[in-house]
C-alpha cells in the first residue's frame, strides 16, 4: 500500500471516530463506539495497525507517526466523551432528563405472614390472662406424643399411618424408642409439668403434623394453640371462662362459646369447642378437664390439683378474621395472597 493511500485511509477512520464518539449520547453508545475504533481485537485502528506493515519501507516511518497521531487523537476524542457524559445530568431509561431532588421509589418490604401475625397476637391475648408462652420439639418420642397423654398403644390415634414416624438412623436398634412428627402441642406440656410444680399457666404455640389429604380446611401441617391450667380447685367453669375472654379479645364482642360433649384420651370430661362469629357456628378446637392418669404420669397429685386444657387451630382462627374460605392459600407462596395482609 502507497503512504498517499495509507494516510488517506487513516484520515478517514479518525474523522469516523471522532463523529461516531462525539454522537453518543449514553454509556452504553460511548462503549459500543469503542469496541468498534479502539477495540484491542477486531476494532478499526487495530485493523490500521496491520495494514502498516504493507507500506513500502522508506515510508514506514512517516506512515507509523500518522498512525500514531491518528490514534492519539481518537483516544482523546474518547476521553472528551466521557467527560462529556459523566458531568451530564442524570436521565430515565429512555433518555429524558429527571430531577434528582425528587424522592426515588419506596422499597418494597417483606411483612409477617398472616399464621405469624395471628400466633403474636395471640401470645398477647393469652398473656394479658396470665399465661405464659412456652415452646418444645417438633421431634418427639413416644412416651411423650402418647403415652403421658394416656393414649394406649392400642388406641387407633397411634396407627403408623395417622402419623408421620421418622425412619432415623438411630432407630435401627429394636431398643431405641421410634421418633415421630409431633400430631399435637400437648406434647410441650407434658414436658413443662415434668420439670414444673403446680400451679401452672401455660401455652404452647407451634406446628403439629398429621397425614390428612389437604383440602379448604385440612393440611397436613398446621399450627396448634394449646393452653393448661393447673392449680386448686381448677373448674370446667374456669375453662369456659378463659375461653370465652379469648374469643371476645380475638374475634369481638358479637363472639359465643359453646361446649359440646366428646372425648379425648388426656382430658374427662371432654368437650368439643365452637364459637359463633357472625351467623354460624364454627368448631375451633377441643378442651376438658386434665385426666388424672395425666396429672398421675407427671407426678401430680390428681386429689390435690386439677386442671383444664385445651386445643384451637391458629389457622382455623386466622382464616375466621380474614374471611379466608381455603387453608392452602396459607401456605401457596402467592405473593399476591400475600400482600393482602
Amino acid at each position: 500500500m502507497s503512504l498517499e493511500a495509507f494516510i488517506s485511509k487513516l484520515d478517514q477512520l479518525q474523522a469516523a471516530a471522532t463523529e461516531a464518539l462525539a454522537a453518543a449520547a449514553n454509556r452504553e453508545a460511548l462503549e459500543a463506539a469503542r469496541i468498534e475504533f479502539l477495540g484491542a481485537k477486531s476494532g478499526q485502528l487495530k485493523a490500521a495497525q496491520k495494514q502498516l506493515g504493507t507500506v513500502a519501507g522508506p515510508d514506514k516511518p512517516a506512515a507509523g507517526k500518522k498512525f500514531n497521531a491518528a490514534k492519539m487523537a481518537i483516544e482523546q476524542a474518547f476521553d472528551a466523551a466521557q467527560t462529556r457524559l459523566e458531568s451530564a445530568p442524570p436521565t430515565s431509561k429512555d433518555g429524558a432528563l429527571f430531577d434528582i431532588t425528587l424522592p426515588g421509589e419506596p422499597i418494597r418490604i417483606g411483612r409477617r405472614h398472616p399464621v405469624t401475625q395471628t400466633i403474636a397476637e395471640l401470645k398477647d391475648i393469652m398473656g394479658r390472662l396470665g399465661f405464659t408462652a412456652v415452646d418444645g420439639p417438633e421431634v418427639e418420642d413416644e412416651y411423650h406424643n402418647f403415652e403421658a397423654l394416656n393414649i394406649p398403644e392400642i388406641h387407633p390415634a397411634r396407627d403408623p399411618l395417622d402419623n408421620f414416624y421418622l425412619a432415623a438412623a438411630e432407630q435401627q436398634h429394636a431398643s431405641a424408642s421410634p421418633l415421630l412428627l409431633r400430631s399435637q402441642t400437648s406434647t410441650v406440656q407434658i414436658r413443662v409439668m415434668e420439670e414444673t410444680q403446680p400451679p401452672v399457666r401455660i401455652i404452647s404455640l407451634g406446628r403439629v403434623y398429621r397425614p390428612d389429604q389437604p383440602d379448604a380446611t385440612h393440611y397436613p401441617m398446621f399450627h396448634q394453640m394449646e393452653g393448661l391450667y393447673i392449680d386448686k380447685q381448677v373448674t370446667m367453669a374456669d375453662l369456659k371462662s378463659v375461653l370465652r375472654l379469648f374469643a371476645t379479645s380475638y374475634l369481638g364482642r358479637d363472639v359465643h362459646v359453646r361446649f359440646r360433649p366428646s372425648f379425648f384420651p388426656f382430658t374427662e370430661p371432654s368437650v368439643e369447642v365452637d364459637m359463633s362469629w357472625g351467623d354460624r357456628w364454627i368448631e375451633f378446637g377441643g378442651a376438658g378437664m386434665v385426666d388424672p392418669h395425666v396429672l398421675k404420669a407427671v407426678g401430680y397429685d390428681p386429689e390435690e390439683v386439677t386442671g383444664f386444657a385445651f386445643g384451637l387451630g391458629v389457622e382455623r382462627l386466622c382464616m375466621r378474621r380474614h374471611h379466608i374460605t381455603d387453608i392452602r392459600y396459607l401456605f401457596a407462596n402467592d405473593v399476591r395472597f400475600l400482600r393482602q395482609f
